[in-house]
């Protein structure tokens, strides 16, 4: 069975989606980050995003949202 994965971020740098990847697996959520490789290939900065598995959602969302995390400005949250 396919796991679905959902966005939790929608970042203009990898570097930044790393940072969240990072933090979301620190608390047992696993992450990655995904558009990263096609914006080092043209040199531009895009979206990437930051994905988790769709059971994962809610407590990666609760995380993000969290008072006091200190996660890079964010381009924009899909649900």
């Amino acid at each position: 069975m396919e796991e679905e994965f959902k966005t939790v971020m929608t970042l203009n740098d990898a570097i930044s989606a790393q940072m969240v990847a990072a933090m979301l697996m620190d608390n047992g959520i696993p992450a990655a980050v995904f558009g990263a490789d096609s914006t080092a290939l043209t040199n531009m900065v895009g979206n990437i995003d930051v994905k988790v598995n769709a059971a994962d959602y809610d407590a990666a969302m609760e995380l993000i949202n969290a008072p006091g995390e200190e996660l890079p400005e964010e381009e924009g949250l899909t649900t």
